[in-house]
């Protein structure tokens, strides 16, 4: 089987760089709801040109839906699905559970694919999204390969890869940090980017490190792609809709030729240079990710978060405004260069010197001097950040290179029959007819002719693979009507191409349960002491994973894993594939709308856990629609005390470093978040405490629910004086 290589597009520009790069489809948001926000994106005309535009070319278009979706959104979401529908979106991609649902009920025959965002990341959570009738999933970035062999083992779904680019070093989706720091969510598409930023590791209060602890390298699956296209995989995906059309058609290339020297000859066959090439366009240093199992060691950049280009050389001395520096790799005029320092500093080079001479290239081994404002020092290693022949190289490639579409074609010239051109691309076949072909008197026309004119189709996707010209002898043809007929085959054969998908709405409708109203308290906890000091309490439910005999408890699990097995016991659960009937949903489902609690309360869930990214009025319209929409009250729960958990990642600072002992981040406003390891994964939780106090308005709205996250020894103390204000405690 052959895999499709998907790839990703800011703006037209990139497009275009993607399709000549040889990617089967491509990736693309619009204006709204996509998770980039910050990226160029595409108005609603330019989505159009785009899907036809990649059409003619065979590429699909998988446009991007991938944000949570508030309840006063749902419907210009739905306005905009039915838009992209209707203009042939080959799918599109939705992190939202509670619109998959919407959007699979109300427009049965649109593709699907599940973002990555939604972090599936077993066979359960295959197994679910296969039962929804989904047609893809994008599996999460920390699931390595041989898991997914298994999980393809046992599923008809598609399957996505992300094979190359920049990884989160949180699970996808599952990162609240920009969000709940900065008030700019990754759920939303505008992250800030928070993990890029510089922080300080503390055990027993002493500094570890301090640096970009939390910045990820970027994942390179070159030298493995085999190994995916043997377990099946069917879509490659690269990231990159931030990223310039130079990058998206390099990247996009290698990989294309990764394939298919692999399909063909058994091997990858990429050259060195073509890897410096890579590095020199974009890298923050490359890794084989969780994907192929890299080492914890290998996963994050502490060095620097942004682009590192490559190694070009030293400085040597810095004198009267000049430094001198002996390169290891070539420069030009024109290149970028940084310099290594605290802090870094860089330029683009617009003059050079050896030998006092001004020259325009220099070479490894050659020592330069060029003019810089600002003081380097002995030893600064010096980065090449842009490399201007190539960028050079690769704009001409994209204005000259063209991607055509190979087609046959035969010709049927017989006397006193009508002119006749048929054509294929293999899927779809014109044939259209001309006038009677007449006798020639004094000048017939020759086969090598009639080739000549139908063959010249530049101006057009298309060329001819094979053209058969069937013709009678002394037969007279004007060139005016084989450029007609020609003209007129393509034009058709191009409306097939530009296919239109078939459109069919129905009434969106679920079955969903009447809770009665309830006023209940619950609390999380994490240690045995804890559970000693509130046992007594008035509480509903004790979440927690401990060997305790209580009535109230319902177990916790974890919201990573790779297994499941059967439970005796309530659960409490934190991702799609350990749903099953009568668990309770926690935060981590993201649950922001009255869809989504729906979709979930129809698959049996008892209760479902509010995200954290909701406000007051957001949860009072939530509940408001829900009610006039299924004339049923939802079993909502709302974490009202906590130091939210901002992050769970795979990538563990603790093991990185060989720490035992507790730890916890501070950022540079000497912020403290504090670390827990949990099942060798590592959990971060944020700074602040999130104390929502009005609890009578909770309930007042329709939470049925409210819940305390006792995390440590002062979040106990905090809660036990909160619950003795309220009657829980005596």
């Amino acid at each position: 089987m052959k895999p499709e290589l998907l790839c990703p597009a800011g703006d037209f520009e990139s497009l275009k760089a993607a399709i000549l790069g040889g990617a089967d489809a491509v990736y693309l948001g619009g204006e709204i709801f996509g998770a980039r926000t910050f990226a160029n994106n595409f108005t609603k005309d330019e989505l159009i040109k785009a899907i036809n535009y990649a059409h003619l070319y065979g590429v699909k278009i998988y446009v991007t839906v991938n944000t949570l979706i508030y309840e006063n959104e749902v419907a210009s979401f739905m306005d905009y699905i039915d838009f992209l529908y209707k203009n042939n979106a080959d799918a599109v991609i939705v992190q939202d559970i509670g619109m998959i649902d919407l959007i699979r009920k109300t427009y049965p025959l649109l593709e699907i694919h599940v973002s990555t965002q939604a972090h599936i990341h077993n066979l359960d959570g295959i197994k679910l999204c296969e039962s929804l009738g989904l047609k893809r999933a994008v599996i999460a970035r920390e699931t390595d390969y041989k898991t997914i062999a298994e999980i393809k083992k046992n599923t008809q779904l598609e399957l996505e890869v992300f094979v190359h680019g920049a990884l989160c070093i949180s699970y996808s989706g599952q990162c609240l940090m920009s969000s709940l720091i900065g008030g700019r969510s990754g759920n939303r598409g505008s992250c800030a980017g928070s993990c890029r930023q510089k922080y300080s590791l503390f055990s027993n209060k002493k500094i570890i490190d301090t640096n970009y602890l939390l910045s990820t390298k970027d994942l390179n699956s070159l030298d493995d792609i085999g190994k995916l296209i043997d377990i099946g995989i069917n879509s490659f995906k690269i990231e990159g809709r931030m990223k310039s059309p130079n990058y998206v058609y390099i990247v996009t290339s290698l990989y294309r030729k990764a394939i298919d020297s692999y399909l063909k000859l058994g091997k990858v066959n990429i050259t060195a240079d073509e890897l410096k090439d890579l590095k020199k366009i974009f890298n923050r240093g490359f890794t084989k990710g969780f994907l192929f199992n890299d080492t914890n060691k290998n996963i994050a950049n502490g060095f620097r978060p942004n682009h590192l280009g490559i190694e070009i050389g030293k400085v040597i001395d810095y004198k009267d405004g000049f430094m001198k520096i002996k390169l290891n790799d070539n420069l030009n005029l024109q290149d970028g260069i940084r310099i290594i320092g605290n802090p870094d500093k860089g330029c683009t080079v617009i003059s050079m010197f050896k030998n006092r001479l001004k020259i325009t290239n220099a070479t490894s081994g050659d020592i330069i001097d060029i003019p810089f404002k600002d003081e380097v020092y002995k030893d600064n290693i010096v980065l090449k950040t842009t490399d201007y022949l190539l960028n050079k190289e690769i704009d001409n490639i994209l204005k000259v290179k063209k991607r055509r579409v190979l087609i046959n074609g035969l010709v049927e010239a017989y006397l006193d029959k009508p002119l006749k051109l048929t054509i294929n691309d293999g899927i779809n076949e014109i044939i259209v007819n001309g006038n009677l072909v007449s006798k020639s008197l004094n000048c017939p026309i020759e086969e090598p002719k009639i080739k000549e004119q139908i063959s010249k189709i530049g101006d057009t996707v298309y060329e001819f693979e094979n053209l058969k010209i069937n013709k009678d002898e002394n037969i007279f043809i004007s060139i005016k009507e084989l450029n007609d007929l020609k003209r007129h085959a393509t034009d058709l054969l191009n409306e097939k191409r530009i296919y239109k998908l078939p459109y069919k709405k129905e009434i969106y409708k679920t079955e969903v349960p009447n809770f009665i109203k309830e006023e209940q308290y619950c609390a999380l906890i994490n240690d045995l002491e804890q559970y000693k000091k509130i046992k007594k309490c008035n509480l509903k439910n004790i979440y927690c994973d401990l060997d305790i005999y209580d009535t109230r408890k319902v177990l916790k699990l974890e919201r990573v894993i790779n297994e499941h097995k059967e439970y005796d016991e309530p659960l409490l659960v934190g991702e799609l594939g350990s749903v099953i009937n009568d668990c309770i949903t926690d935060f981590s489902l993201n649950v922001v709308n009255s869809y989504s609690v729906a979709f979930l309360h129809n698959l049996g869930v008892k209760k479902v856990t509010l995200s954290y990214e909701l406000n007051i009025d957001q949860i009072k319209e939530l509940i408001d629609n829900y009610k006039t929409r299924y004339e049923a009250l939802p079993n909502l729960e709302l974490i009202v005390y906590a130091k939210e958990e901002i992050m769970i990642s795979k990538f563990n600072l603790n093991d990185f470093y060989n720490i035992q002992d507790q730890t916890y981040l501070m950022d540079r406003f000497e912020n403290k978040y504090p670390i827990i390891i949990k099942n060798s994964l590592m959990h971060i939780y944020n700074y602040k405490f999130r104390n929502l106090d009005n609890y009578n308005a909770y309930f007042k709205l329709g939470i049925n629910s409210l819940r305390f996250n006792i995390l440590d020894t002062e979040d106990l103390d905090n809660c036990l004086e909160i619950m003795k204000k309220i009657k829980l405690h005596e």
